[in-house]
């Protein structure tokens, strides 16, 4: 670790301003017991600043720090005591964005228990796959999912917000001590081409991961940040070990309603706000405020910006916009800031402090600038495995990301797409993303998705799936027409579909097998 740009990091975010000796002591004392998760990272907070204002939800209700870390205990000394659980037990948590699910990860880490994060848009069978894979002893789930539960297993313990509250209330007294091993985040895998996948995410072990972050995203400490990002996701769920780490307030939403969200940015005067794209988009198609949000970050991730959505989005709302390149598996990539946008709206940036990045060919050689490749990625935060016991391609240290890619000559990276979305298209390898970015640069078009679909003449062709503005038409040969003017002719889809909308999960990416679908 590089300690003098750690210090200076840590100093330009205001990490490191003098404080009270005893709370800086309690602190430093926190972490040294209960390490970097979650649990250490609630206590470091509440003990620095115990009184300030932890989270926020919809309806205004606050919790402190010391508040929020009290009945994060209180759930832990009863999922203990009253449901036994243990150290390397696994707890399902299935439930949006709200203090209760915060609540119940950091109970799950005090215990040193394994929090499977599940997403809200699973079905009642893949949810009943999740729970005998994943071997849960406890779901905790709003009420909302109560009509997903009858295929779960009889002996699973099932605590909704109800019981969650009587958990808590009926807490027995009592100090927890750090358990014997760090609990692991299970991430479920978006599950856009079949069953979820757990990944299992490493803890941190010092600043490095932070450091990596806020050196390129400017956050500060004390900012008000609100996190629309669902915190099953592996986005949302980053944003919230980096609110800890700055005792941020956060603002929680369950649902993203983009002119909800908009009264709740200048509401709460928010400095922050972590989206994933689709988000960003939405905001976009309402009614701007009168006054605009005194944002200085909003950082997205979890999916491609698609045309001109970044040069859109910052003439609308400044040069606040950061997009994260990254996965499940690897964590982070790449950071593209707003000045890297303005000059190239589709990349994904550079590689932050303490990664490295590759683009190699098949034989796992590096390929010149500019040429297409897969995409390798090393740091600290790379994942563990799949809870199947799988794992990933790995090279010199480098894990292949599933993606394709390429530099150009001032070292930004652009994602081409995952390595399995390009088709072969009468001989000529055809890349969706690069067309259906051309094709979202139309004003008529909300949005578009654009995949290979079988040819019996070409072995595959492209389709295009266009949602419309409302009041808005297109003719397909004038679509098709567009992409002739600039790109290759087999790169022009052959079908143009027209959709109300795009089937999108939980995580806003777009489900491709739900479009294939038209194709029998």
């Amino acid at each position: 670790m590089d300690l003098p740009f750690v210090v200076a990091t840590l100093t330009r975010r205001g990490l490191l301003t003098p404080g009270r000796p005893i709370r800086i002591a309690s602190q430093l004392g926190a972490l040294r017991r209960w390490g970097w998760s979650l649990a250490g990272e609630l206590r470091q907070a509440a003990a620095r600043d115990p009184g300030r204002t932890a989270v926020v939800d919809e309806s205004g209700a606050e919790l402190t720090y010391r508040d929020l870390l009290d009945r994060a205990e209180r759930l832990a000394k009863s999922l203990r005591g009253v449901l036994g659980v243990q150290a390397g037990d696994r707890i399902g948590l299935l439930c949006r964005n709200h203090p209760g699910m915060i609540e119940a990860m950091v109970a799950t880490t005090l215990l040193g228990a394994d929090a499977v994060l599940v997403n809200s848009g699973l079905s009642a069978a893949q949810l009943a796959t999740v729970a005998e894979e994943q071997a849960l002893e406890v779901l905790v789930h709003d009420a909302e999912f109560a009509d997903r539960l009858p295929g779960l297993p009889a002996e699973l313990h099932r605590v909704d917000e109800a019981r969650q509250e009587e958990l808590v209330a009926g807490a027995q007294p009592g100090d927890l001590r750090p358990p014997p091993r760090d609990g692991r985040t299970i991430v479920l895998t978006s599950g856009t081409t079949g069953a979820p996948k757990g990944a299992r995410r490493p803890t941190p072990h010092g600043f490095g991961p932070l450091v990596s972050i806020i050196d390129r995203i400017p956050l500060h400490v004390r900012h008000t940040v609100l996190i629309a990002a669902p915190l099953f996701h592996t986005w949302g769920y980053a944003a919230l070990q980096v609110c800890f780490a700055l005792r941020a307030t956060i603002v929680l939403h369950r649902r993203f309603d983009p002119a909800a969200t908009l009264d709740a940015l200048a509401a709460q005067r928010c400095d922050a706000m972590f989206a994933v794209p689709v988000m960003v988009q939405r905001l976009l198609e309402v009614p701007p405020p009168s006054r605009r949000p005194p944002l200085k970050v909003v950082a997205v991730s979890g999916s491609a910006l698609p045309g001109g959505l970044a040069t859109r989005f910052m003439d609308a709302y400044g040069d606040v916009l950061y997009n994260l390149y990254g996965s499940t598996e690897v964590s982070w990539a790449s950071i593209a800031g707003p000045a890297d946008l303005r000059r190239a709206p589709t990349t994904a940036g550079r590689p932050p402090y303490g990664t490295r990045l590759r683009i190699l060919d098949e034989e796992g050689r590096p390929v010149l600038d500019g040429r297409v490749g897969r995409i390798f990625v090393g740091n600290e935060m790379l994942f563990e495995g799949y809870t199947s016991g799988a794992g990933r391609e790995s090279r010199d240290g480098l894990l292949d990301t599933g993606d394709l890619g390429r530099l150009d000559a001032d070292g930004l990276l652009f994602v081409d797409g995952r390595a399995d979305d390009m088709i072969v298209s009468g001989g000529e390898n055809v890349f969706p993303s690069e067309v259906e970015d051309l094709i979202a640069r139309l004003p008529q078009v909300r949005e578009a998705a654009v995949i290979g679909v079988p040819d019996p003449e070409y072995g595959q062709r492209l389709a295009a799936f266009l949602a419309l503005h409302p009041g808005e038409t297109l003719d397909p040969e004038a679509v098709r027409e567009y992409v002739r003017h600039y790109l290759a002719r087999f790169s022009v889809p052959r079908d143009v579909v027209f959709v109300k909308y795009l089937p999108r999960n939980a995580t806003g990416k777009v489900l491709s097998r739900e479009l294939r679908r038209y194709y029998g």
